[in-house]
């Protein structure tokens, strides 16, 4: 790597021990794990390309280089370039690291050195919905009278119905008898969830997705994790985020399914939400958005395949 010239400042320190600082302020923030691992990751990652000039004299030049290699960067083991996503996520998430540290210890860092390093250009790619018939297949993967089967099945119902996220999801909280310990609420056909950032939101849940959850809490009073207080089980006691997300990737295995990502579902929900006439202001009322921008991160892209599906339904001329 081309070294930039360092500044000569006595008070420099190393990364790693603000990045242990920072990672403190975000749980005081109440950040959510991935969000914290994510940008934990991404100092790490410019701390290894630095060296031993992993400091606060970081200057723009070096960060710079450590974003071209990223985009350079291939996987270890199959020799294939990674995504350029990947370099955009590290310019946002080190964005917040320097400039939480710029404000915080001035005297380390009078500046951001981030202020004078560009952002990576990312090819945008199209991220498609699940089809109605991918849908279809993903539930009849799991449409036996098993546990599992009756697990999965509810989680694919709630997905489908609310798009909410997987973390969401995987943290829904159930103490039988106790309704007030309980994040699912079927008699009002809610689903209680928790934001980024701790807020929570009730989301409406479909009669059949009620139907799928009361189906499978049925089984799960026989479970023998039963008292564990969340409502997704494995055998071991709670279903995670990751071991939901192995279940939906198996899941979509079974069903002949390629692209499986839980965010798909939320994608999807936007898309069919809007086409079928739903309101934006609905929309972000039932994700949790707190901004229009989300909208257009979700469903943007398939704008045009709306309007196209509206100008079929209106067409002025179709009506002379």
């Amino acid at each position: 790597m081309p070294r930039a010239v360092r500044r000569i400042t006595p008070a420099a320190v190393p990364l790693d021990v603000m990045a242990a600082s920072w990672v403190l302020a975000l749980e005081g923030e109440n950040k959510s794990p991935h969000t914290i691992g994510s940008y934990r990751n991404s100092v790490r990652a410019l701390a290894r390309f630095l060296g031993e000039y992993a400091t606060t004299d970081v200057t723009a030049a070096q960060l710079r280089a450590f974003l071209a290699a990223e985009l350079e960067r291939t996987h270890p083991r199959t020799g294939r370039k990674l995504s350029p996503a990947s370099a955009a996520v590290h310019y946002r998430n080190l964005r917040v690291f320097f400039g939480w540290l710029a404000a915080e210890e001035p005297s380390l860092m009078p500046a951001s050195p981030m202020a004078g390093v560009g952002k990576p250009q990312v090819p945008a790619r199209r991220k498609p919905p699940f089809s109605e018939d991918e849908l279809r297949a993903l539930l009849r993967s799991c449409s036996g009278a098993s546990f599992c089967d009756r697990r999965d099945t509810a989680i694919m119902r709630v997905l489908i119905d609310t798009g909410m996220r997987i973390s969401g999801l995987a943290g829904l909280r159930y103490v039988h008898g106790e309704p007030e310990k309980c994040d699912i609420q079927l008699g009002q056909r809610l689903a209680v969830i928790r934001l980024k950032g701790g807020d929570e939101t009730a989301v409406p849940l479909g009669r059949k997705a009620v139907a799928a959850v009361d189906r499978y809490r049925r089984a799960r009073v026989l479970h023998p994790q039963a008292a564990s207080g969340w409502l997704w089980l494995s055998p071991k006691g709670q279903l995670t985020t990751w071991g939901a997300r192995h279940m939906l990737a198996r899941r979509a295995s079974e069903a002949g399914v390629s692209g499986m990502q839980p965010h798909r579902f939320r994608r999807t929900f936007a898309h069919d939400w809007l086409e079928a006439g739903g309101t934006e202001h609905d929309l972000m009322k039932i994700t949790g958005w707190k901004t229009r921008d989300m909208i257009d991160v979700y469903a943007g892209e398939l704008a045009a395949e709306r309007a196209r599906a509206a100008h079929a339904r209106l067409s002025p001329g179709d009506r002379l």
